[in-house]
């Protein structure tokens, strides 16, 4: 999505709408919400990938001649491949463009999207005949979070119903079945508050756990709760992540040095060894590490309430690790983004419809989705959500208060810093000053 935003290449946009398909079908309870953790490479050990990988011949015994062609000069299927086991296995990949084939086979390039959908298509279902490798249901919190999160931008950048509906969903029941909570206020953390680990075990006959949950899973749940929040507009939504921040503070972070531990401090005396011992997670391996998360979260959360506790806290995470984040590589990756959401001045769009369906609000809302920036957030809400205070604290100190609320017009209004322009009525004007404050803020 990033990177479709970022460069207007449909091909990326396609790619992400395809993992979303693959993710659809295969790794997520579509009835109850939530994504599986896994699927298995293989069905036994004598196999290593075969159900997603192919022969030449087995490529062309269920396309024609001509689909055999272009799907093999698409995704690199020849007589030898990748893999070590069986060397006629190929791992198909992208390996040439659409107007490369067309010109190497003489034809025209909507004929070589023509065959490759009939190929794919033909595949695929081949491909279902084949004996299916395991998929483990196991409904993990953290990981669910992040994909809740991905959901909701892919939503907002293609302009998916459905993906943001099934984000919703996931998100809920995250909340109503893994966040347990004692009904007060979570604010300076409730210490009878907590986040589990897991939603649900791939065996329906397991006696379920309320195993704690680690710092990945605060973190990951606070972001998936923003982003829900910026998708929707539901206060409630903001609610949980402020509480569930406040608790993860609490349990996690180091008042001393900084940084947030990635377990809970042993209470019920159980003696673990080496697994009893807290540290504090950097490293993306391969999912984004909790510190870095955490910090994201914290900043996310400071510009929207202003509560500079938030920033600080962030700052002293970012600090404890500044001398050794640099060894990490790529592997410290969420890291530097972190370390931009710190740097950078926030930039906010809010837009102020006259109800959901307005036309001129979705154009606005449209614009301010539109470019990629780690330190930038849109939001549409009504204007009866303006008027009743329905707002987090720092843009409840502003938008309220704009004489247009009240005038039945939608338009947008334009923060960077924590200081608002004028309101903005017109998308294009939207889209060239957010790219100027955008460039202005880094």
């Amino acid at each position: 999505m990033h990177a479709y935003q970022a460069t207007a290449s449909k091909f990326f946009a396609e790619v992400a709408h395809d993992i979303i398909r693959w993710m659809d079908q295969w790794l997520s309870d579509r009835e109850r919400g939530g994504f599986y953790a896994s699927q298995d490479a293989d069905i036994s050990m004598d196999d290593d990938g075969d159900y997603f990988t192919w022969t030449l011949d087995e490529a062309r015994a269920v396309l024609t001649p001509e689909e055999a062609e272009v799907a093999a000069l698409r995704y690199d299927i020849n007589e030898i491949g990748e893999m070590h086991h069986n060397a006629a296995k190929n791992v198909l990949y992208v390996r040439a463009s659409i107007d490369e084939i067309a010109a190497r086979m003489k034809l025209s390039s909507q004929r070589v999207k023509d065959l490759l959908d009939s190929a794919r298509k033909k595949m695929y279902a081949a491909r279902l005949q084949r004996p299916t490798p395991y998929i483990d249901k196991t409904v993990y919190v953290g990981w669910n979070s992040m994909c809740i999160s991905a959901y909701l931008e892919a939503a907002k950048v293609l302009k998916s119903e459905d993906a943001q509906r099934f984000a919703l969903l996931s998100l809920d029941r995250i909340l109503a079945d893994a966040w347990l909570h004692s009904g007060e206020d979570a604010s300076g953390g409730n210490p009878q508050n907590k986040l589990l680990h897991v939603v649900a075990y791939s065996d329906p006959k397991a006696e379920h756990r309320q195993v704690a949950g680690l710092i990945e899973d605060y973190a990951a749940t606070v972001l998936a709760c923003l982003d829900a929040y910026e998708a929707t507009a539901v206060l409630s939504y903001f609610k949980f992540a402020h509480a569930i921040a406040d608790t993860m503070i609490a349990k996690f972070f180091d008042t001393i040095s900084g940084g947030f531990f990635d377990a809970e401090q042993l209470t019920d005396g159980k003696t673990l060894g080496v697994l009893a011992t807290r540290r504090k997670p950097l490293q993306d391996s391969p999912t984004p590490a909790g510190n870095p998360m955490a910090a994201i979260a914290l900043l996310r959360l400071h510009h929207y309430t202003g509560e500079a506790a938030y920033r600080d806290k962030a700052e002293m995470t970012l600090e404890f690790f500044s001398g050794v984040s640099e060894q990490f590589g790529i592997f410290a990756a969420t890291y530097g983004i972190a370390v931009s959401h710190y740097l950078e001045n926030p930039v906010q769009v809010v837009v102020i419809a006259e109800n959901a369906e307005d036309e001129r609000g979705s154009a606005l809302i449209a614009a301010a989705n539109a470019p990629f920036a780690f330190n930038k957030t849109a939001l549409r809400i009504t204007a009866n959500q303006a008027v009743a205070m329905n707002l987090p604290p720092a843009l409840a100190s502003t938008i309220p208060a704009l004489p247009e609320v009240k005038s039945g017009k939608s338009f947008a209004v334009l923060c960077s810093g924590f200081t608002c322009q004028a309101p903005i009525n017109d998308e294009a004007d939207l889209q060239r000053m957010l790219r100027d404050a955008l460039k202005q803020s880094s």
